[in-house]
């Protein structure tokens, strides 16, 4: 496997610098001669990458004008004075306005290629080399220049700025980072970094990357930076960053893919203002801390450090309590009373004092908090910290979800922070299931004080609470994830994922409360009709349905409706965990005895089974899922929480590393290392052939063969250009278009 992915990559190296060809993806240096001198030339030298030392980018967003600068420094490990090609993608959108580069700080020119003659020539590389990976760029310009010498053992710095007219899709802005081709690096990036500075001549609210984890740092309602870093990486993914500008208080973006025939699906995110005019809802705080006899030593220290920090930053006119619970709870005020200076410091002196001893009340502690008498106009948050099972008064958990659900009637928000792994997280999960918040677990090597604080910065200004969204009567709206949508902080974001029917343009009607007075707010937005164009949008959607189905599993038990749909949907999309690799391998061995699939068209199982100890391994795994307490129950219902919140490619890969095995031969195996996302669905490499997902849901109603690089190849892809993106992965491939399973064979 390793040689057929170093082969195909030094071809696409050799085709590039044949045909000065399109490369989707940052700038690179090839060495395309060998070095030797005469007479010791290696009979069967092969191109090949330099390695990239350091990739660095700088962008400047004014507006629709972004002036994107890269700094790279490339590598030579060999005793030879090198002659390489620089080659630089253009952006598939916008309009380049200017380009300049500079190698070891001397201005370089550089040839532009235009894309008509690329597409030309990538018919006839395919044609005469017989590798089709070019495919992909078709339609696509690249600037390339000559650099020489490279020296031997030595660095070699470009650098390199271009400026470019963004697109704007009604008030949402999209730029796109070609991040692709780093993969063509001969050794991992030990750092790739994009910085992207934002500033807007209006209120900017969204700002939204749904291809890498990013932080997100907003200077004022009208700038902002974004910064993604990573270390020790080969990335293979664009940089995507979208972001919204408007007036509105509340900004909402809305992006939609839809197929036609086919429900939508569609992502809207919503932000509200950052400046100071934003109203600022005054809010009532619970802290309810464990503090039984295994709370003892760093893990209270930190957990009074956390509490103490938040009750530091409540604001003027939120009121709090904090309720101890051990044997029994006991209140500091047994009221919500004001932050003032007596408050503040009769707290600090309360929870200086506490000491670990007794057992774990849970029932009294959260009943006391709800008891508690509220103001409706403000919002009332429980913040409950534990690190253990409940030992004294009710100890069932289903008696004290339904105490719960009787109890809160004003609709409090109870947030869990679980420490350690003794705990009971079925019981941690239902409650902030149950009031429509979310948990947190910390482990032991994590700080407590850090976690809990975070997340009190993200929740201490309340904008607008209780909220609901009407879509129109034309779009109707199902599966949305959050199910039930969450209050709105200031400087923070909410990201609903959807599937829809209905198309067009229709007015959004959002409700909210501020200080117990509706506010209602429209905009007006487009579904489309039929659009493929934000492709990650159906991949991030499966990702919240598979994990809300799981949590059902967590939580409830198997039903084989749910695990039906699970297989079904991470088999599609690639939601490839631990979990389902094993729910999809254990399906396509039954798919394969019943002879509804043919034993090649598997996409996991040839994986699975050179990867010694897979089944035991998923069996394992199922088992876990499954368990109320203990570091796999607690590794479980963050993997799963993860998966049911994700806003990017990062968040939908849950226990990634648990998926990497040794085959009986010492060679590592990788299950699922081979998929790609195309026009919504994933293509799996399966060791042999490229597998559409969608020929396992027989997606089709006529079935053709068509050998690779003959005239039916080539008349397939003149008349639908789309199947370039399916072509260009390789020799043998079966997929599915508009109705058609093709078969493209190699001889």
């Amino acid at each position: 496997m390793k040689n057929l992915i170093k082969k195909g990559i030094f071809l696409q190296a050799l085709f590039m610098l044949i045909s000065g060809a399109f490369i989707h993806g940052d700038g690179f240096i090839v060495v395309p001669r060998d070095p030797r001198p005469l007479p010791h030339p290696r009979p069967h030298f092969r191109p090949f990458p330099l390695e990239v030392k350091y990739h660095n980018v700088d962008v400047k967003i004014e507006d629709m004008v972004a002036t994107t600068s890269i700094d790279q420094a490339f590598f030579n490990p060999t005793r030879y004075r090198l002659e390489g090609y620089y080659l630089f993608p253009v952006p598939a959108k916008g309009v380049i306005k200017k380009f300049s580069m500079f190698i070891n700080g001397k201005e370089t020119e550089a040839e532009l290629l235009d894309a008509g003659k690329a597409r030309r020539i990538y018919e006839d590389i395919v044609r005469r080399m017989r590798d089709p990976a070019l495919l992909e760029y078709s339609g696509r310009k690249v600037f390339k220049a000559r650099i020489y010498p490279i020296e031997p053992f030595s660095e070699k710095r470009v650098r390199i700025s271009y400026t470019e007219i963004l697109n704007k899709d009604n008030s949402t802005t999209e730029y796109i980072y070609p991040l692709n081709t780093e993969k063509f690096s001969s050794k991992p990036l030990k750092n790739v970094r994009i910085i992207t500075r934002i500033s807007s001549s209006m209120d900017i609210r969204n700002i939204y990357c749904p291809t890498h984890k990013v932080d997100i740092v907003r200077k004022s309602n009208r700038r902002a930076n974004v910064v993604y870093e990573e270390i020790n990486v080969r990335p293979d993914t664009d940089f995507k960053l979208y972001f919204d500008s408007t007036s509105d208080e509340v900004g909402i973006s809305l992006r939609s893919y839809k197929k036609r025939g086919e429900d939508g699906y569609f992502l809207l995110n919503m932000t509200p203002g950052f400046g100071k005019k934003t109203f600022i809802i005054p809010k009532d705080v619970c802290f309810v801390l464990d503090i039984s006899g295994s709370m003892s030593g760093k893990k209270l220290e930190k957990a009074k450090g956390a509490i103490k920090f938040c009750i530091t930053n409540l604001r003027r006119g939120d009121r709090f309590e904090v309720i101890k619970f051990s044997t029994e709870a006991e209140g500091l005020f047994n009221a919500l009373k004001p932050v003032n200076g007596s408050t503040r410091e009769r707290a600090i002196r309360f929870i200086n004092d506490l000491r670990a001893i007794g057992g774990t009340n849970v029932e009294e502690a959260l009943a006391g908090a709800l008891k508690m008498k509220k103001d409706k106009s403000r919002p009332y948050i429980v913040v409950f910290i534990t690190d253990g099972k409940p030992t004294i008064g009710e100890t069932d958990e289903n008696k004290i979800i339904r105490m719960i659900r009787e109890q809160n009637v004003d609709g409090t928000r109870i947030f869990t922070f679980g420490i350690g792994s003794d705990l009971n997280t079925h019981l941690l999960d239902k409650i902030t299931s149950l009031t429509k918040a979310y948990r947190s677990y910390i482990s032991g090597e994590e700080d407590i004080e850090v976690k809990i604080s975070a997340f009190f910065r993200k929740i201490e200004s309340p904008v607008l609470t209780n909220l609901s969204m009407d879509f129109g009567p034309g779009i109707r709206v199902s599966k949305k994830y959050p199910h039930d949508l969450p209050d709105l902080f200031r400087g923070s974001s909410v990201s609903i994922l959807g599937r829809y029917t209905g198309s067009g343009n229709t007015t959004i009607i959002l409700k909210g409360e501020i200080a117990g007075r509706t506010k209602i707010f429209r905009y007006m937005c487009e579904f489309a009709s039929d659009s493929d164009k934000d492709d990650f949008i159906p991949l991030l959607w499966a990702s919240r349905r598979i994990g809300f189905l799981l949590d059902q599993i967590r939580l409830n038990g198997e039903e084989k409706e749910i695990v039906d749909e699970v297989i079904v949907l991470a088999k599609k999309y690639g939601i490839i965990t631990p979990y389902t690799s094993y729910l999809i391998v254990e399906d396509e061995k039954k798919l394969v005895r019943r002879r509804e699939i043919e034993k090649v068209q598997q996409v996991l199982a040839p994986s699975a089974a050179d990867a010694e100890g897979f089944s035991r391994y998923g069996a394992e795994e199922s088992a876990s899922l499954k368990q109320k307490t203990g570091r796999r129950s607690v590794r479980a219902s963050k993997e799963v929480q993860g998966l049911n919140m994700a806003n990017n490619y990062a968040e939908i890969r849950q226990g990634k590393k648990r998926l990497n095995f040794m085959s009986g031969k010492g060679e590592k195996v990788v299950i699922g290392q081979q998929m790609k996302n195309i026009q919504g669905r994933t293509v799996y490499y399966n060791g042999n052939i490229w597998i559409d997902s969608d020929v396992h849901l027989k997606k089709y109603s006529s079935r053709k063969k068509i050998r690779f690089g003959g005239e039916e190849y080539f008349t397939l892809l003149k008349k639908a250009p789309s199947s370039a993106q399916f072509l260009a992965l390789g020799k043998n491939i079966q997929f599915i278009l508009k109705g058609t399973l093709y078969e493209i064979y190699e001889n």
